[in-house]
Order: C-alpha cells, then structure tokens, then sequence
C-alpha cells in the first residue's frame, strides 16, 4: 500500500511538535469549510480495522474488501458492485472527479486503540471519512470521536443495538444488521426446528454487543415460549471457555446460546464439543447450542464443529443476486477465495459515501448526510435497502443460515435455510431497545 499524502497539499503547521503534520483544514475554505475539506486532486479515506485482537481475521477481510472499492471507485478492476447498484452517479473517477486514496489503522479490537487510531487519521493523514471496525464497542467510540471531529463514520461490522440506538450520532450510518434484527429473524426458525418448550443457558462476550445480543435473543424466544435458565457474562478477553460450559451440565438446560463473535465464537463451540453437550440428551431432547450472529469467517475456524448449528448473517457469497455475484467475481478474482460478510458491508458503505458524496455534490458531511438519510437503494446484494432517517440504520433482508453437514469446500461451510424479509425485522424508531439517545445534529467541524 502506498500512502501518497504528500501529494495532497494539506495545511502543514509550524507550531511546536507538529512540524511537517498534515492537520485537519478546518476554515480554510471560507463560511461553507469543513474538517479535512479536499483542496487538491485527491481525497483520503481512513479504514480503521482489528488487525489484531479476536475479531483479526475479519478485520484483515474488511481491509482486502476497502481496497478493492478504492480500486473500482478509481476506474480499476472490473468495477464490480459499481455495475449492479441502482443509483448511477459514480463514474470510475474517484470521487467528484478527486483520486481515492487511504490510510489504515489497527483498532487492536479495544475502543481506546480505535479512537486513537482515528483521530490520526482525522488529524495527521486528512480522512474525511472513517470507516470499519469488527466491535461494537469499537463502533461505538469511534462514531462519536468522529461526531467530535466533524467527519463522517461509517461504521463496519458492528451488530449491537446501541450502534443506531441509544448511541447513535448524526454523523454515524451502519449499514451492517443489528442484533434485534437476528433476534427477530432466528427465533422464528429456531422454534420451528428445536420447538417451542426450550430451555436456553447464555453465554454473552461482556460489552455492548453481547449485552444486545443476549437481550434481543432471550426475548424473541422466550416470546415463542422458550425459558431462559441463566445468562453469564464472559470476557471479551477469554480464549478458553472451559470455565464457563461446566456449569451448564449442571442445569436442566437443553440448548446453549453462545453470544460470541468471532475467536471467541470458535473458543467457546469448540470448548462445548470437546464436553460433549451436542451429545447430550436433556429433557428428553437433543441438547443443542445455537449461534445468533455467524459468518463464514467463524465456521471455517469452528471447521466440523458448525455442522448442523443455526444463526443469522447480514449477507453470503451464495447469494445468486447480481449484485452479490459481481462483488463476489470482483473479490475472488483479487484474492482467491469469496468474501466474508464483514467484506462485504465495507465495501457497500465505502461505495454508499461516495454515491452520497457525488449526489450532492459535496464532501461536507452535512451534505453527505442529508443524501444518506431516507436514501432507497438496490443492486448491492441484500435487495431492496432502507437508509432510515430517523436513525441511520439500513433496513433489508437478514439471512438464517446453518452449518452445512456436507460441505464442498473450506468455504462452502455455511448454507442460507431462510431469507427473512425486511418486513419482518423492521421496528419503530423508538422501540425500547433502541431508546436513550438521541441522533442530534450534524457536525461539520467548522
């Protein structure tokens, strides 16, 4: 990767310490400017993914899946999703005509690295976009510094309700689902195949997304008659999980619900095979452990572990929608092997700002934001998308999906057993998991 910001002739400063420091051009185009307002022939972006910590693996995905878009953006490539999307406004000339180039950095998967990360970027490099991040705390912390900064965020995979909830930001989009909308999508499928008179045992990754998580699954089944026995908090720290499945034998539950993503996902599935609980018989029922938010990614770390296990995931390269095989053709051709969902929602979000940006005719985030807001889209793989005004969170179809028992390859791991429409998944703006907080102003930074 080369980082050509010494070609973008940003304000440099002579103050002490920040010699030779490219800063944020904040009023440097009369009463309209805002933060890091393009002044040359390029413009930069910065992708701020784990590329260290238990979400790594997805976030060196979100990475391949950021250049790939810059590549098409600037006329590179086959162009990919470019060809399929229903807004035409993007031309393979960068954006408003301006060369995309980025800059990287490493959220270790902990909120304090994040911010710190982006706010270089923001700072010293000139992004006037953030985008990525495979935590919702990370999401989180992250949108509200650019919310600060005056940039807008937006976020990768992050799955927890508070994203577009109680801390959502004007200056904030997520395109990726949420876990009320797993809930709402995966129970259904899970009383249909287990049955109605379940008892379920929680294990929940301590921090804002498992708390969503557990909260939005518990209700969505106990609403279908299941019966919650415990729910325990575990670390997003932890690597062995062995501590916390033996309890579970003590109980009288029948079903375990992991509430991990990730490598801890993998940990905690391999700890409850290696103690033999999808051997058990309970209550006179097969015991059976249930994952609410799954991607290819886990099932190729969890590998014969996954066979037969349900979950929900906000997209898969099976899809057979134009749209998702022209991204997919695009990603396999440049790497090798398909994309993850976490690939995928980055790319659609890089490709979501720019459209935004050309639409009106702006980088100002006000000006980005007011295109997003309400905006209606297709051809990006999930069918028709809702960008909700009210909250900044797209609205589409969720995937249920499984583990396959006959996979054809390190890849085909996962099988869609339902698309669940929009419809269903679908709430009020102020539903009493996403109430608290308040979207507010946008922030141009000047």
């Amino acid at each position: 990767m080369t980082n050509k910001l010494t070609r973008r002739g940003l304000l440099k400063t002579g103050a002490v310490g920040g010699a030779g420091l490219a800063l944020p051009t904040i009023f440097t185009s009369g009463a309209n400017a805002f933060t890091n307002e393009p002044t040359g022939g390029t413009v930069t972006l910065g992708f701020n993914v784990p590329q260290s910590g238990p979400y790594a693996d997805e976030g060196a995905d979100e990475l391949r899946a950021y250049m790939l878009a810059v590549e098409h953006l600037n006329g590179e490539g086959d162009g990919g999703m470019l060809n399929t999307f229903s807004s035409k406004v993007l031309e393979g000339n960068g954006i408003l005509g301006k060369k995309v180039e980025y800059v990287t950095g490493d959220t270790q998967t902990k909120s304090d690295a994040a911010r710190a990360s982006a706010k270089s970027m923001i700072e010293k490099d000139g992004a006037v976009m953030i985008t990525g991040g495979s935590s919702s705390g990370v999401a989180v912390a992250v949108q509200s510094l650019c919310q600060e900064a005056g940039v807008i965020f937006m976020a990768g995979l992050t799955h927890s309700n508070d994203t577009t909830g109680k801390d959502k930001k004007a200056n904030g989009f997520r395109h990726f689902f949420n876990a009320y909308m797993s809930g709402a999508a995966l129970a259904p499928v899970l009383a249909k195949t287990y049955g109605t008179d379940r008892k379920a045992y929680h294990l929940t990754a301590d921090y804002t997304w498992g708390w969503t998580q557990e909260e939005s699954i518990m209700a969505a089944t106990e609403a279908l008659g299941w019966e919650t026995v415990q729910a325990v908090k575990t670390p997003l720290s932890a690597t062995d999980f062995s501590s916390y499945i033996t309890p579970v034998l003590q109980t009288d539950a029948d079903v375990l619900i992991l509430n991990h993503y990730g490598g801890n996902m993998v940990n905690s599935l391999t700890n409850a095979v290696q103690f033999g609980l999808r051997e058990k018989v309970v209550n006179g029922k097969n015991f059976e452990i249930v994952v609410p938010l799954f991607s290819r990614l886990m099932a190729r770390g969890a590998g014969e572990n996954v066979k037969g296990i349900l979950g929900s995931t906000n997209w898969h390269w099976s899809l057979q929608d134009e749209g998702s095989q022209a991204f997919v053709k695009s990603f396999g051709t440049k790497y090798g092997f398909p994309p993850s969902q976490a690939a995928h929602t980055c790319y659609v979000q890089t490709l979501l700002y720019a459209d935004a940006v050309a639409r009106a005719g702006s980088f100002n985030p006000c000006a980005v934001g007011e295109a997003l807001e309400g905006f209606e889209f297709d051809g990006m793989g999930n069918g028709p998308t809702l960008y909700r005004a009210e909250d900044h969170q797209c609205f589409k179809d969720v995937l249920v999906v499984r583990g396959k028992e006959n996979p054809t390859s390190e890849f085909d791991l996962l099988e869609v057993v339902e698309v669940t429409p929009v419809g269903q998944v679908t709430y009020a703006p102020d539903h009493p998991m996403f109430a608290g907080g308040a979207l507010g102003s946008c922030n141009p930074g000047a």
